[in-house]
Order: structure tokens, then sequence, then C-alpha cells
């Protein structure tokens, strides 16, 4: 998650809250009210929300004075956070599984969540966070292979894979399999000298090799 967050109060005006966007390059901003514990989570405001507040006609991101925007459009530009943020958002917490928060967004499609310990916003986790993390996983300097082969047949294949590994004095270096794909899948990474030698194994275990990919591939 990002910890070193931008926020406003529910007080803010609209042309403020633009402003921010433009000058930061984001899409989202939480709303927050001071209390002696921390910063309470009030709700978030997105880029969306306050293009849709004006007239098409009117950009509150173009690159013009707040003066000119609250002249032309002073109804529109007298409208407070409060007036458009998204109160009680869905929220996630510092201790929640990345793939659970990964999973809530993707269901009910929205791009970020407040991360909140009790009521107090502690950071937000983006697209761009879980991209990063789940790109992370495939990220190797290790020089090898990555192999995706079939596991219709529904069994365990992690003891057959292990053998292989030990068989050929080779190193595991990921394990992931896509259950839900519509193939069911596994995806390995694994360095050594014989790697090569474990595709015919896989093979001969009646797992059909989908690609075979060398690493790294930069």
């Amino acid at each position: 998650m990002t910890r070193r967050l931008l926020t406003v109060t529910p007080e803010d005006s609209l042309v403020a809250v633009a402003d921010l966007m433009t000058r930061h390059r984001i899409r989202r901003i939480p709303v927050v009210k001071e209390s002696p514990s921390g910063a309470r989570l009030e709700g978030i405001i997105s880029y969306s929300d306050v293009l849709h507040a004006y007239p098409k006609e009117a950009n509150p991101f173009s690159p013009v004075s707040r003066e000119t925007l609250m002249a032309e459009f002073p109804l529109e530009s007298n409208l407070k956070v409060r007036d458009l943020m998204r109160a009680n958002p869905l929220t996630t917490t510092p201790e929640e599984p990345i793939e659970r928060a990964a999973q809530l967004m993707r269901d009910k499609k929205i791009g970020a969540l407040p991360v909140v310990q009790g009521r107090n916003l502690v950071g937000l986790i983006t697209e761009s966070d879980l991209f990063r993390a789940f790109a992370s996983i495939f990220e190797t300097d290790a020089k090898g292979i990555r192999v995706t082969f079939d596991i219709s047949a529904g069994e365990d294949v992690f003891p057959k894979l292990s053998e292989i590994v030990l068989k050929h004095k080779l190193r595991l270096i990921t394990f992931v399999t896509l259950q839900k794909h519509e193939r069911p899948l596994c995806v390995v990474q694994v360095s050594g000298a014989q790697v090569e030698n474990m595709i015919e194994d896989l093979w001969a275990f009646k797992h059909p090799v989908v690609s075979v990919i060398h690493l790294p591939w930069s």
C-alpha cells in the first residue's frame, strides 16, 4: 500500500481538489477529518466525481486558473468535497491478504481501497500497487526456464514436481496453479544445469507442456 498520501477534508472545494489532482497526477483522494486518534476516514473522491460535477463544456482539469474556473462556473465551483464524495467507502486493513483486496476490487469494479486501522486512514492500495505486487511474483534474475503445463487431470502435481526438481538437481523459484483458468494450468520457474530434462519428465507424467520461456527474458 501507499502510506504517504495526499488527502482532503469534506470542506475543501472542488476547484482545490481538481488542482491537487492535476498537479500530482492522481485520480483518487481520500477524504479525512482529523481526530485525537488520527486522520479519520470520511470518504473518497475521484477524478470522475469532479469531472462529472461540471457541465460538458467545462474541464476542471484544464490548465486554467482557479479564478477563471470559479468565475465561469460559480455554482459548480462552490461545491464542497462533502457534496460529491463517496461516504463510507469499501476499505481493507494492513493485515488483509493482498489477493483478497484484489478480489474485492475486481468484484466491486473499484480502482482503489483505503487501508484503515479502526476508522483511521493508514494507506491506500490501488490497481497499480496490485499490478506491481503480482508482477514481482514472476520477476527473477535467475537463469532458467518458466514452464507452463496442463493440470486438467486434477491431481496434486506438487509431489511429482518436487520429485523432478530433486532428480535433476534444480532450484524451484516459483510455483503457481491457475485452477480457475478455462484450462487448469501450473506455472513454474526453475533454474539449474538440467532444466531442459524437466520438460521430458513432465510429458512422461502426462502433463502436456503449453509453453517454455527462457529466463531472464530482459
